[in-house]
């Protein structure tokens, strides 16, 4: 298997097409990278903008070159000796007319070819949930009538411009008879007799007959669980393995499907053993992936998350809590609005999904002689779901593996103990339904109630954190990221060293991620973020100010102010992580630019935290007063405020910058494969997507990037351009293709700091046989950074020096960044370096 240096995440659509991303590979070429990392490149609906909702899983997809323009790349790629990772989805395709297969199973029902394909509950009529009423109800207004499909002729029920086509038993015989229907009770017969109900978009989350993915009704899983589907949904994605084309795979959702372990498996055994494959997975503190499947590891969420142990200061951001605290009016006990979150999810945005699960267990206690009381039930079964604390348990219909075992037991002794614990008896029952400890004659629904309980838990988890909790509480936006623990928690660096090291042992081959088209927040916009906690009185002090010169934009609405203060402290958060590095008050048209991200980002944050409004039920009063706050903090002529809060920003945009460049340097050398997602090789400020999925100025890049081994440039454009990290990556890119096997299975050694500003030091060290790399980076140095990051920073280290082991003592050693050679004795003193640069030692 031939296993990245490094990998470059490249969004296809929205104008990104295969020549164009041909076109790059000269470049990617020089920045290092060693595969392109591609989002979904097979054909999607019509308007999609991301390529997750697949309609042919066996065509790549037209509007961005088809077959020939994605041999056009592939023949780019291998001519400059780079590889092709590939993005795929088995877990959903798209619930839309456009999907041929979808469109079958509307047609033809049970008897189409397609009905075990994607996963519907097949005891009732599919359910279509796309109306924007009830069927009577669109009826009546006369939206929907029969007509003859404008694609093939046939009878449909017209919505718009969506067709549904009838059952060919129900007008075979009288076609002209249908197509002349115009008497609404007849058109309601009709409708009555097809395989399918359309139905209000609203009625989705609590009756749906077919499993989504999360609560997007335009997605509906697929069984590739059954070998038939595998083999319909893979044609292609094996054929393009086979041939060479592709190098490795990126599976999507890999906790959405029945059996994650026998789908790698089988995934395994049909793409060879060369095939790298990894796998998105959110991993909760202290969990792993299963080690028994076959592959690399994870897309790198976890990662991510390790990196707020180096640049959170631990011991200051009791009081960031405290002034959040202050600002809300009252404490916040995240376990409590967890747990608020998450009842929101079972109760009414997974209904549907819930009552199945209910039922289901309903029916296995009949079926055992088990007086099971369904109050009782769903008490317990509620509680817990809400209890589960990761996304998911891997067990078959043989019942759950030893450690899976292990954590449901300690999830139900911790709801038996809890406030709200359900009665006993029922709790018990559900357990034993989900361990397998149930008789042989209800196996087999005790095997889909599990099935289903671990496909509901992941999205619950998500959407109750990542989607919900995330965009309500605000104390530090920084940690309201994709893979990072809700609750509070500390941050020792120790913890870090020694997930490092777990890595290297367990997952060397996983991916390093810092930003993905999924984070809420770009790389640099969360390292600036970061900075806060470092400096809580002034931030606090700084939004009591702006809070006050903005007093006269809160509007008092009958349901309370907007916004209200908690919002408020969102903004302003919000609006320090996405000021570019070279914006000025006085420029009006980059204020007009970041007014219509920012906005688009406000509108998207108060909905997805469901308090005031939502997405299904918005309250346009209270959402049109905060987006007015949030336009008139950007307004040019708010000139007060705009001044005040740049020069303010300042100290934390310089902190950001090395925190920025810290977590770049740690990616590139710590254990895994660094990926680049698409222009944070520079500087990547962006919000939540759609914001996160621009298209970067490749242009720029390229030019940005230069085209010599010179010492790396220091100067305060360097940095403020995003073109000292770019240069950074470039180097150390260059140096992981040329020791592949250091940075792939060299040692992991903590080093540390001692002196008087050792806890500014993230140091390690990389060994294996002869070759050593030391990298020492600086950490929380907010308060020791001068007005310019161009000037040398000596004081950043003073009095601090790192002892070196005998290993690595006693050796000449040049720097990566600098070119310097320098000669070590058994120890290194910092006052003599640069502490806003790292520094990075070859041997």
């Amino acid at each position: 298997m031939k296993i990245p240096t490094a990998t470059y995440r490249i969004q296809f659509r929205n104008g990104m097409t295969f020549d164009r991303a041909a076109a790059l590979v000269p470049y990617l070429k020089r920045l290092g990278i060693s595969h392109l990392y591609a989002s979904p490149v097979f054909t999607a609906t019509a308007e999609s903008t991301h390529g997750y909702d697949v309609t042919d899983a066996n065509e790549i997809e037209p509007a961005i070159g088809g077959r020939a323009g994605f041999h056009r790349m592939v023949t780019a790629l291998k001519g400059a000796g780079l590889g092709l990772i590939i993005d795929i989805v088995p877990n959903h395709m798209a619930a839309s007319l456009e999907n041929p297969w979808w469109r079958d199973v509307i047609e033809h029902g049970e008897n189409s070819r397609y009905a075990r394909h994607f996963d519907i509950h097949w005891s009732r009529r599919l359910t279509l949930p796309f109306l924007g009423d009830t069927f009577d109800a669109v009826l009546k207004n006369g939206e929907i009538a029969v007509r003859p499909d404008p694609k093939t002729g046939k009878p449909a029920f017209a919505y718009y411009d969506s067709f549904y086509p009838l059952a060919p038993e129900t007008w075979a015989d009288r076609e002209a008879e249908v197509l002349n229907l115009t008497d609404k009770a007849k058109i309601a017969e009709l409708h009555d007799r097809q395989p399918y109900r359309l139905m209000s978009w609203l009625e989705a989350p609590r009756d749906l007959s077919y499993r989504r993915f999360f609560e997007i009704t335009g997605l509906v899983g697929v069984r590739v669980e059954d070998k038939a589907v595998f083999d319909d949904t893979h044609r292609l994605i094996l054929e393009l393995v086979h041939s060479g084309a592709v190098d490795g795979l990126r599976v999507d959702h890999v906790d959405g499907l029945a059996d994650p372990k026998a789908y790698l498996h089988r995934l395994r055994r049909e793409a060879g053993p060369d095939c790298y494959i990894t796998v998105e997975k959110i991993l909760a503190e202290g969990e792993d992936i299963p080690a028994d499947w076959p592959i690399s590891g994870t897309t790198g969420y976890e990662f991510m998350a390790s990196l707020a142990d180096v640049l959170v200061d631990g011991d200051k951001i009791g009081a960031l809590r405290k002034a959040y605290h202050d600002v809300v009016g009252k404490p916040v006990n995240m376990e409590s609005e967890l747990r608020a979150a998450k009842l929101l999810m079972v109760d009414k945005n997974f209904e549907g999904e819930f009552t199945t699960l209910l039922m289901l267990a309903m029916a296995i206690a009949r079926g055992e002689a088990v007086r099971l009381d369904e109050k009782a039930a769903r008490s317990a079964l509620r509680e817990l779901l809400v209890a589960f604390p990761v996304y998911r348990t891997y067990g078959t219909a043989q019942g759950l593996p030893p450690a899976d075992y292990g954590l449901l037991q300690k999830v139900a002794a911790k709801v038996r103990t809890g406030v709200n614990a359900p009665e006993p008896a029922a709790l018990d029952f559900l357990i034993r339904i989900l361990a397998g400890e149930i008789s042989e004659d209800a196996s087999g629904e005790a095997a889909v109630f599990r099935t289903r309980f671990q496909q509901l838990t992941g999205p619950l988890m998500a959407k109750s954190v990542e989607d919900t909790l995330f965009f309500r509480q605000h104390m530090a936006l920084a940690l309201n990221e994709v893979g990072a623990e809700p609750v509070l928690r500390v941050f020792p660096l120790d913890r870090f060293h020694a997930q490092m090291k777990m890595r290297l042992e367990r997952h060397p081959d996983a991916l390093s991620g810092t930003s993905t088209h999924d984070t809420k927040r770009g790389e640099d916009a969360r390292a600036r973020l970061y900075t806060l906690t470092e400096a809580p009185e002034l931030w606090a002090a700084c939004v009591a100010r702006w809070r006050r010169m903005n007093h006269s934009n809160v509007t008092a609405l009958n349901d309370g102010p907007a916004p209200e203060p908690a919002v408020e402290w969102m903004l302003y958060q919000a609006l320090a992580g996405v000021w570019p590095t070279t914006l000025h008050p006085h420029d009006e048209a980059g204020l007009q630019a970041l007014e219509g991200r920012f906005s688009a980002y406000v509108e998207k944050a108060l909905r997805e935290a469901k308090l005031r409004t939502n997405w299904a039920d918005s309250n346009d009063t209270y959402e049109k007063a905060v987006l007015d706050y949030a336009r008139r903090l950007l307004s040019p002529t708010n000139h007060d405020f705009l001044l005040d809060f740049f020069g303010a920003l300042q100290p934390f945009i310089r902190a950001g910058l090395v925190n920025s460049l810290t977590q770049t340097v740690v990616k590139l050398t710590a254990p895994g494969v660094p990926d680049i997602y698409q222009g944070s090789e520079a500087l990547d400020f962006s919000l939540a997507d759609p914001d996160n999925r621009r298209e970067p100025d490749f242009a720029a890049l390229e030019r940005l990037l230069p085209e010599d081994d010179k010492p790396v440039s220091t100067t305060e454009e360097g940095w403020l351009r995003g073109r000292l990290k770019q240069h950074v990556i470039a180097r150390l890119l260059r140096l992981r293709r040329q020791m592949p096997t250091l940075f792939r299975q060299g040692d992991y050694l903590p080093l540390a700091a001692a002196g008087r500003r050792g806890e500014n030091v993230l140091a390690f060290a990389r060994a294996e046989n002869d070759d050593a790399l030391i990298v020492i980076t600086p950490c929380l140095v907010f308060g020791a950074l001068r007005d310019s990051l161009a000037r040398p920073q000596m004081k950043c280290w003073p009095q601090t020096e790192i002892i070196l082991p005998h290993r690595l003592a006693h050796r000449r050693y040049r720097n990566i960044l600098s070119g310097e050679e320098i000669v070590l004795t058994d120890r290194i003193d910092l006052a003599s370096v640069d502490g806003c640069l790292p520094v990075i030692l070859m041997s």
